[in-house]
């Protein structure tokens, strides 16, 4: 079996005059957090959506879990899941009853057991009775990952999935996609938040103008620059550190690891 989870050769995609992708070539190994970065316009939603078979290149291939996205496409969406910018729980459902309904469009066996089991490992069992509508927005993401994993898909595609979100939802969400990555699930992340991509990612390519012009670990990547000058400095603490210390959260992240 390859170590590839999705592999791309020569896509390329255009609307209209407007040639999006120009060739992109990407090799994600299964069972990491890879992130891919660009400027609004680069191409990211459009790469994704390729990948997930809600659009066809013009030319090239892509293998999604060792399957064509062209000539396989079912087999690709048995295989993955996608959660984008906005979370797509059912507001007026609770959350046991969202988790059991996608148990039940995937016609797994025992959807009850698969929604109690998530809500477990998401820490919603508490809040399993109340209406998502209700819940925060830390919350409806955990459901909406939690909603993502139904079915144990191999590869799970997260576009923008911080956005919007306070600075301790996101430390979340950061937690869950980690854990998500220990338990075997390769992760596809966009995101326009660079110390998310620093924080998460195992490898990170950079799409400009259509091409990928870089793929690399983070330190790979900094060594593409020149070598930073030494300078001794009194280091300042982040508005990051001073929120999480001034709301209690400091310590507790410090037991998470």
């Amino acid at each position: 079996m390859t170590d590839s989870a999705i592999t791309t050769k020569g896509l390329k995609k255009s609307y209209g005059k407007t040639e999006v992708l120009k060739g992109v070539d990407l090799d994600v190994r299964r069972g990491e957090i890879f992130a891919l970065l660009g400027s609004n316009g680069a191409g990211k939603t459009t790469t994704i959506k390729i990948l997930v078979t809600l659009s066809r290149p013009d030319c090239g291939t892509a293998l999604v879990g060792g399957f064509d996205v062209l000539k396989s496409p079912g087999d690709v969406r048995r295989s993955i899941s996608l959660t984008g910018q906005f979370t797509a729980v059912d507001e007026m459902l609770t959350g046991r009853e969202n988790l059991h309904m996608i148990a039940r469009l995937r016609h797994l066996d025992n959807p009850a057991g698969v929604a109690e089991g998530l809500l477990e490992r998401f820490g919603l069992t508490g809040a399993a009775a109340h209406r998502a509508g209700t819940y925060s927005g830390g919350m409806k993401r955990r459901l909406d990952l939690a909603m993502s994993l139904v079915g144990m898909p191999s590869v799970i595609f997260l576009d923008e999935p911080t956005a919007g979100l306070d600075p301790e939802a996101r430390l979340e969400v950061w937690e869950m996609v980690r854990e998500l990555a220990k338990g075997g699930t390769t992760v596809f992340l966009t995101t326009q938040y660079l110390d998310e991509a620093e924080k998460l990612a195992n490898r990170i390519a950079i799409l400009h103008d259509g091409r990928i012009i870089a793929d690399a670990t983070l330190s790979e990547l900094k060594k593409l620059l020149p070598p930073a000058k030494v300078e001794y400095v009194e280091k300042q603490p982040t508005l990051e550190e001073i929120f999480l210390h001034m709301t209690g959260k400091e310590a507790a992240r410090k037991e998470a690891r």
